[in-house]
């Protein structure tokens, strides 16, 4: 079961100890939450008026795209919501600086994104669905390998906490679908490429990946029996997760900032622990 590690870091630019940064790395790339209770993301005076639900357009995000600094999914365009998305990239940039250092030199920034939207009710289809048990996988967007790490932030201003289920170790999951998934088509990577359905190659280990996904959330008896247990985060709050890793979903909650990185596994402390190493390992061949 997936395990809670706190630390008692309260500022963005807090100087860690050789310990603390030790402590995170083992816990994240073991699969691990690595929760900062007193870590806190403030909204000033001018900021609150953005925690409404009708900024976002349909979907559950508005995002910004760390390339061009587009802001996409509010119908406002507004400058001071941008800076304030902007701002909780910085924080987030210099919170990874000094707690995660081993990762500096080779991490890369994704997408920064607020959502205002509850997540308790939401109607979606079954793929999309994040109150279902899975790891993440994005269809569009292949990794081919590199580590998707997540920080998360809980801005409620009353006492809502965010409802995530946290579920089996990866390993655990991989073993129970491994029988059940395909191997990838010959040349398919290269016509959903071309055809522009993925920005850029989908490897084995992307294939592979994408059925773990879909199959978790598409298996209810799964999602009512697979080992999982509830965890609350406390507004105020912030908590870094490896979300390609570790089987979770979003139950309830509304008002968060998250940050999306990408680390290619040669910058991790340990790689044999990362869902590319732990698949090629089960499936005895490589995944490129």
């Amino acid at each position: 079961m997936t395990e809670i590690v706190s630390l008692p870091i309260e500022h963005w630019d807090e100087t860690c100890s050789p310990q603390q940064q030790d402590t995170a790395l083992r816990a994240l790339e073991g699969g691990s939450v690595v929760l900062l209770p007193h870590l806190a993301f403030p909204l000033d005076a001018t900021e609150l008026r953005f925690l409404d639900p009708r900024l976002a357009d349909a979907g559950k995000n508005i995002s910004l795209n760390p390339v061009d600094g587009a802001l996409q999914g509010s119908r406002d365009n507004l400058e001071p919501l941008r800076g304030m998305i902007e701002r909780y990239a910085k924080s987030s940039a210099t919170l990874l600086r000094q707690l995660l250092p081993r990762y500096v030199p080779t991490i890369q920034t994704g997408r920064t994104s607020f959502r205002p939207v509850e997540v308790e009710g939401r109607t979606t289809s079954w793929r999309k669905d994040d109150t279902r048990l899975h790891v993440d996988s994005f269809p569009s967007s292949p990794t081919q390998g590199r580590r998707i790490l997540r920080l998360f932030t809980n801005v409620h201003p009353a006492s809502r906490p965010r409802t995530w289920r946290l579920g089996e170790s990866f390993e655990g999951v991989a073993r129970r679908y491994l029988p059940s998934l395909h191997r990838p088509v010959w040349g398919s990577s290269a016509v959903l490429q071309a055809l522009g359905i993925t920005k850029s190659r989908r490897s084995a280990y992307d294939h592979f990946m994408l059925q773990l996904h879909d199959q978790m959330k598409a298996d209810a008896a799964y999602q009512a029996q697979a080992p999982q247990h509830t965890q609350e985060f406390a507004p105020g709050s912030t908590w870094l997760v490896y979300t390609d890793q570790v089987s979770h979903a979003a139950m309830a909650g509304q008002h968060l900032f998250e940050q999306t990185f990408y680390l290619p596994i040669e910058g991790m402390g340990d790689a044999s622990t990362s869902p590319l190493r732990v698949l090629e390992r089960l499936l005895r061949r490589e995944l490129v």
